[in-house]
């Protein structure tokens, strides 16, 4: 049987203590730790960040750009930090920053902020889970009062309310500053929902603080529809010269290639009609410190596109759930505040400016991609740069 590993109640975060850890993986593995014993920072940072912890794993980091953005927050040019194993990736988001700077730069807008939870109260039937939604409603200035004595960031917008046989959800929306907020939320939403079953709701029999509807770390309909997190959208009109020249593809070829993908999305039941916006969304989230199992929500998207009168095209992004914090989190730690800091995008007040950058990237990756496809660079561009080398 194998022993447990060594942890200390109050003094975890130490250089021994990580050491003891592998010593004892080793013992019973066989394995003898020459890379992941090796970091650059104290340990004592980690409390909050991780448990058990024993050292780090390294993911090759690259600076691709520089990109050109034109939004409301985030103005100028960029290196984007990427972290990533695959080759050819950033490549590939390098050439779309580049026919995107030539163009003129991509015009980026978050157009609605809101992170949320969703308790849900059931009742005998469904005549008093309909009394209760109406109460809720007159009630909501209180409610909200309560929500918001556990944090001085978080903010309460408003309270969706979703009925279904007796049961009834609500979703509490907040805004949460340069936080991404789940844990703000969820402290909030149970202070705000202690206080509504002391009132004794009438006809109450069973209530829970989650129960799936939020679908935190997994995207929903609810969240195209509804936000969660950052509704960002990225666009740029591309000349039809520039795109025969650099990217070797007229307009309607690309357009065309918009439509099919649209359309095997719809049959495949598909939250994106885009190629690959995980792909440029999880290399930055390594990079920056960001919850990377965001992702799941974060990397649903809407492409549009169309052929303008002069030939130009017309190509946008909106990213309905684009999850990202510059404050807290792993934002913080050593390597992921350095990347923040490339781009400006580290601590209060930068939010909104690093969702601008990244729904900026994510058009870049699709636009170098779907030219990719078209031209059929897409499997010499792997032979050249990525794994299908010999």
């Amino acid at each position: 049987m194998i022993e447990k590993l060594p942890y200390s109640k109050t003094d975890d975060y130490t250089t021994e203590q990580a050491d003891a850890r592998r010593t004892v993986v080793s013992k019973h593995t066989s394995v003898e730790f020459q890379h992941t014993n090796q970091y650059s920072f104290d340990p004592k940072i980690l409390a909050g960040n991780i448990e058990n912890f024993s050292g780090v794993v390294q993911v090759p980091m690259g600076f691709a750009g520089p990109l050109l953005v034109n939004g409301e927050a985030a103005k100028g040019e960029f290196y984007i930090p990427m972290a990533t194993t695959e080759g050819t990736l950033l490549a590939s988001y390098n050439r779309g920053m580049k026919m995107c700077r030539l163009a003129g730069g991509i015009t980026t807008t978050v157009i609605d902020d809101r992170m949320n939870r969703s308790p849900v109260f059931v009742f005998k039937d469904a005549r008093y889970a309909r009394e209760f939604g109406k109460w809720v409603t007159a009630n909501f200035e209180k409610i909200k009062e309560k929500a918001e004595e556990t944090t001085s960031r978080g903010k309460l917008l408003d309270i969706g309310q979703y009925p279904m046989s007796k049961m009834r959800w609500l979703r509490f929306n907040f805004s949460t500053g340069d936080a991404a907020g789940q844990n703000m939320v969820t402290k909030a939403t149970r202070n705000a929902c202690n206080w509504i079953l002391e009132q004794e709701p009438e006809g109450l029999e069973n209530f829970s603080l989650a129960a799936n509807f939020d679908t935190d770390k997994k995207h929903s309909a609810l969240n195209s529809l509804k936000t969660r997190g950052k509704r960002v959208v990225a666009e740029i009109i591309l000349p039809k010269a520039l795109m025969e020249d650099v990217l070797h593809v007229s307009p309607q070829k690309l357009y065309y290639l918009r439509q099919m993908s649209s359309t095997g999305a719809m049959m495949s039941g598909s939250i994106n009609n885009g190629a690959h916006s995980a792909n440029g969304i999880t290399a930055m989230f390594i990079a920056t410190g960001q919850d990377v199992a965001n992702v799941a929500e974060s990397s649903a998207a809407f492409y549009f596109g169309e052929i303008l009168e002069n030939g130009d095209y017309y190509f946008s992004i909106t990213i309905p759930s684009l999850i990202v914090a510059t404050y807290g989190g792993g934002t913080g730690l050593p390597t992921q505040r350095e990347c923040l800091e490339v781009m400006d995008c580290y601590g209060a007040g930068r939010v909104n400016k690093l969702a601008e950058i990244i729904a900026a990237v994510v058009l870049c990756g699709e636009l170098s991609l779907g030219a990719a496809v078209v031209a059929d660079e897409w499997v010499s561009s792997h032979e050249e740069y990525g794994r299908n080398r010999p």
